[in-house]
């Protein structure tokens, strides 16, 4: 049974911390319940917003459409053989939580995501990604109701068509069309580590790690996120508000050319990609602020609200941020948030 709240305060519902008030909030707590709601919804002929950990929002007005609060729970094992495991996990799930579980169970592959914000169901939105590993490596599928007709839909990854922090949930027509109610991985028993990222590699030594373990690179990637990010549940914030640009290779020369000391990395065929951070910071942003609204001081891809902060000052800053980035250095950044509008 569905359960339905009015005139909720948002604020302690996403990570950014800024004040908005939503009409009527939805709690879903299986897919039954999913598709409940979506009959719900076609009844009335209203449309929705889903939000789960709500790690990667940012509103700018209060929401008049329903929200639908995704706590769908639950891990499992589908199926397993001598060198790898399939596991379920509901999209409401926390998605450290869910890597926390997988380190206890000796399984390979999500250990380099450790610390990263939000629920399950927004991984393979997003393609997440962090410290020479994205989700679409260990991703086998997903579950999804389409909201239009309460009918449940499988994704396979080449479905997903994932991209660098994309995939088709993020694009029409299928943006606010489904709501992700499970997704299955695929991950190994036997160890793979990944520490081609050097700051990984420096930290173990660091740490004094002789024996690589999975449970050793994930503490590498906690302690240096949290020697570099803020904490939501100090600071509010989304992480990274803006993607890494990604040029061709014609872009970049130029580029490279006047700003020879600028961190790339190759995109794929024909394509670099540029360290946004790296970017916002030359330009003078990073340890910006104005009223409670800024620029992280240790990392300028972070905007962040000191407390009082409205979206619409956090979207402005962005604005701004874009618009001398892009006449410094002749490259468009695109926001990484989700900016709530309606």
């Amino acid at each position: 049974m569905i359960e339905f709240r009015h005139d909720v305060d948002l604020r302690s519902l996403h990570t950014f911390g800024t004040p908005a008030r939503a009409r009527t909030v939805i709690e879903l707590h299986s897919q039954d319940d999913a598709a409940e709601a979506a009959d719900w919804l076609r009844a009335r002929g209203t449309s929705s917003l889903v939000l789960g950990g709500g790690s990667n929002v940012l509103f700018r007005k209060n929401v008049d459409t329903p929200i639908l609060l995704n706590r769908i729970k639950g891990i499992e094992v589908v199926s397993e053989d001598a060198s790898s495991v399939e596991v379920a996990a509901g999209a409401g799930e926390n998605w450290h939580g869910f890597v926390e579980h997988c380190i206890g169970h000796d399984w390979c592959g999500v250990e380099n995501l450790a610390l990263i914000p939000g629920n399950v169901g927004a991984g393979p939105m997003q393609n997440i990604g962090a410290y020479g590993v994205e989700l679409k490596s260990v991703f086998e599928s997903l579950d999804a109701v389409e909201l239009a007709t309460g009918e449940v839909h499988r994704f396979s990854r080449s479905d997903c068509r994932f991209g660098y922090r994309e995939s088709i949930f993020k694009k029409p027509p299928h943006k606010g069309r489904y709501l992700i109610t499970r997704v299955n991985f695929r991950l190994k028993k036997v160890p793979d580590f990944n520490t081609s990222y050097g700051a990984i590699e420096d930290q173990l030594e660091m740490m004094g790690v002789r024996e690589l373990s999975i449970r050793a690179i994930a503490d590498a990637v906690i302690h240096i996120r949290r020697s570099k990010l803020p904490d939501p549940r100090e600071i509010g914030n989304a992480g990274s508000f803006f993607k890494n640009p990604v040029i061709d290779e014609d872009a970049f020369r130029r580029f490279h050319a006047e700003h020879p000391l600028a961190p790339h990395y190759p995109a794929g065929e024909g394509y670099v990609k540029l360290a946004a951070g790296w970017l916002i910071d030359q330009a003078g942003w990073k340890g910006f602020r104005e009223g409670d609204a800024g620029v992280h001081n240790r990392q300028a891809l972070v905007l962040v609200n000191y407390g009082k902060a409205h979206g619409n000052e956090v979207y402005s800053l962005s604005e701004r941020i874009q618009q001398d980035v892009e006449a410094k250095f002749g490259v468009q950044l695109e926001r990484e948030v989700n900016v709530i509008e309606a």
